[in-house]
């Protein structure tokens, strides 16, 4: 008989915090979640629990016996992420180092500059060129030095999440507007590039996988999630074929505004410094997660498109159309 272990999600309210629980969950561990503001309802198999990732006492509390934490904890629209982000992280390993347990970290590609572009494997040169990408190196680089405290790591580097619970994403608040019919998108680079699209029920599924042969990985690992690599003429055709619309336009997203509004909002300011993401071409080589997990990691294009957009409200459900009157 094996012995359930418990898993603590830190940031369970966000996208990949939540799929991660779901994910988990269904894998059959015990998961617990550490949000400022649990959710009303009840009954979904998750112990949850109130507390904020900035206090060290509250993370120490609820990682009280668990095996992993899933630090996948954010400041809401980027506010104060510089101040916040590596004090959550040290508080995150605190509680790891009493508890044995490993950290699993949401990677992202704001690590690497210039010269790693185009494809990026686990071994490509950290030269960020960006506040945020120095910040990312630094939470890896503290997580690489705290394995000679015991604590181990994993860290799964994934593109620019979407899906049907994602919260800040390129693909909702990027290319359409959510809440309504999708009649133009606004893609943020050249049409002809490639870019790392990453569904994360997916990612999800692959955490759990991993965490299921948690065993079996080095004390510090890392896998590249390759996702979707995709241009703008295939996400653009995708949206046009879920929402059945081929007149859906092509258009381009309005940088001039964004530069325009960042000096008064800290989301678009940090949008327009991540804009060198979306001028050449750049792709996670994935090859080493497919040799551990196998190669059917991925949901078909279209079908994480609909559900993206679904998600956000510019399709209805499945429910809803159902309950649409029938025509005579």
């Amino acid at each position: 008989m094996s012995i359930q272990r418990t898993v603590l999600v830190i940031g369970a309210n966000g996208g990949i915090g939540r799929e991660t629980c779901t994910a988990l969950r269904r894998h059959g561990w015990r998961v617990r979640a550490l949000v400022r503001t649990p959710p009303q309802t009840v009954g979904d198999g998750i112990d949850w629990q109130a507390g904020d990732a900035m206090n060290a006492e509250d993370v120490v509390r609820a990682a009280r016996g668990v095996d992993v934490i899933v630090h996948a904890v954010n400041p809401p629209g980027y506010r104060g992420w510089e101040r916040l982000v590596l004090p959550m992280l040290d508080n995150t390993m605190a509680a790891a180092k009493a508890n044995r347990a490993r950290i699993v970290l949401p990677g992202t590609i704001y690590n690497y500059g210039p010269d790693a572009f185009p494809v990026l494997s686990e071994t490509s040169p950290q030269h960020p060129c960006s506040r945020k990408g120095e910040i990312r190196t630094e939470m890896e680089h503290r997580l690489r030095s705290a394995s000679t405290d015991g604590v181990r790591s994993l860290v799964l580097r994934c593109g620019d999440f979407f899906g049907p619970n994602a919260g800040n994403n390129w693909f909702a608040q990027g290319l359409i507007q959510a809440g309504k019919p999708v009649h133009r998108i606004q893609y943020p680079g050249r049409y002809e590039l490639g870019h790392a699209w990453a569904y994360l029920p997916d990612v999800g599924e692959t955490l759990a996988q991993l965490l299921d042969r948690e065993s079996e990985l080095a004390d510090i690992d890392s896998f590249h999630f390759g996702g979707h690599w995709l241009d703008g003429h295939a996400m653009l055709a995708s949206i046009r074929r879920v929402t059945h619309e081929p007149a859906v336009r092509a258009g381009a997203f309005p940088w001039w505004l964004a530069r325009l509004a960042s000096p008064f909002n800290e989301t678009m300011r940090e949008l327009c410094k991540m804009r060198y993401l979306w001028r050449e071409p750049v792709r996670l080589d994935d090859r080493k997660l497919r040799a551990f997990l196998g190669d059917d990691l991925y949901t078909p294009l279209d079908d994480a498109v609909r559900a993206a957009l679904i998600g956000v409200g510019c399709l209805p459900k499945a429910t809803d159309i159902k309950a649409l009157p029938q025509s005579a």
